[in-house]
């Protein structure tokens, strides 16, 4: 029995040591869950329109402050209906803004808070804007639509590649007296990365396309093109690569006084024709040497390869995508931004 009570005692006693040893753990990681869970946020949106020719152009301002009166961080989205008409980064006091050039007509206007690790996702109320034509000039409007990956911002790694469709839509085409070319670019990446447009020159016709249903408006089916951003990845320089010339200034500066006295040592040697000989065949052995050794680019570069490439560098990029046109007496130029991830 005395045995029994102390087996008893014993496992009493290294129960209580586990308790009183994960019970702190259990505390902090409990604490630790609450103090991550992301806090809920609160998006608000005011516009400000102004009119232009042939359409309205709206400055958007949103803001975004979480639950516990901190502003929050991340990227927004200003949409239009079922449209991305921007999107911009919040900055340090959870602001942002974009400048909207709208058609006439009605457009319902939200600010979309995408949320980040320390923020949930919100969204601000639709607000409705009445935009009227000051003239009748016509114009275009951009909007974007993301292609892969299948949402906004977009994210890459370097050596990946991204895709948007980027969407022209013709505002009062019908006074347009010939076809308008608009051209699209881009700004804002970071170095080593580029883009390009398919078409990089899209048309807009005085009708409605033949394309579009019959009956349909102009805007019901507007011209688009495909924006495609890559980025590179770390690695070795092309086939034809510049080689690397390293050790070539030090390597000439010490040889190349070697190499003149040697040739005048046997111009002087002249008359001496066995010095002569000597100094020719060291003559000879050194220039060999240099080729040879480090000293030539294509030694190293054969030993050594290229110059690795560095990589697109991480980061968050506001982009700016512009699409100009020009009649040769009025040039028209809109442009709506995205948001670029560079992990």
């Amino acid at each position: 029995m005395t045995g029994l009570k102390c087996r008893v005692v014993r496992l009493e006693w290294m129960c209580g040591l586990g308790i009183a040893l994960l019970l702190p753990l259990a505390t902090a990681a409990a604490a630790h869950a609450q103090d991550g869970a992301a806090v809920p946020t609160q998006t608000s949106l005011s516009v400000d329109v102004r009119g232009l020719a042939g359409a309205s152009q709206t400055t958007a301002n949103v803001t975004v402050i979480g639950a516990d009166g901190q502003p929050a961080g991340g990227v927004v989205n200003f949409d239009d209906g079922n449209r991305q008409l921007a999107e911009a980064v919040l900055n340090a006091a959870g602001e942002a803004a974009a400048t909207l050039t709208l058609p006439a007509g009605t457009h319902v206007l939200r600010a979309v808070y995408m949320g980040d690790a320390a923020h949930q996702a919100s969204a601000s109320d639709a607000t409705e804007v009445q935009t009227q034509a000051s003239g009748t000039s016509p114009g275009f409007q951009l909007s974007l639509a993301a292609v892969s990956p299948p949402d906004f911002p977009m994210t890459l790694t370097p050596g990946t590649s991204g895709s948007a469709t980027v969407t022209v839509t013709p505002v009062n085409n019908a006074a347009l007296t010939a076809p308008m070319f608009v051209t699209l670019s881009c700004s804002g990446l970071p170095t080593l990365a580029s883009c390009s447009f398919t078409p990089e020159d899209v048309e807009i016709q005085q009708t409605t396309p033949t394309s579009c249903a019959a009956g349909a408006a102009a805007s019901a089916c507007p011209p688009t093109s495909l924006l495609v951003i890559s980025t590179e990845a770390e690695g070795g320089g092309g086939p034809h690569a510049p080689a690397d010339r390293k050790g070539t200034p030090t390597g000439i500066a010490l040889l190349l006084p070697g190499v003149l006295g040697l040739g005048g040592l046997a111009w002087g040697a002249r008359r001496r024709r066995w010095l002569q000989r000597i100094a020719l065949v060291a003559l000879v052995g050194m220039v060999t040497t240099l080729g040879m050794t480090a000293c030539n680019p294509y030694y190293y570069y054969y030993n050594h390869g290229p110059t690795p490439v560095p990589a697109t560098p991480a980061g968050t990029y506001t982009v700016t995508v512009t699409a100009q046109s020009n009649n040769g007496v009025t040039a028209i130029s809109n442009s709506t931004t995205m948001v670029l991830t560079v992990q």
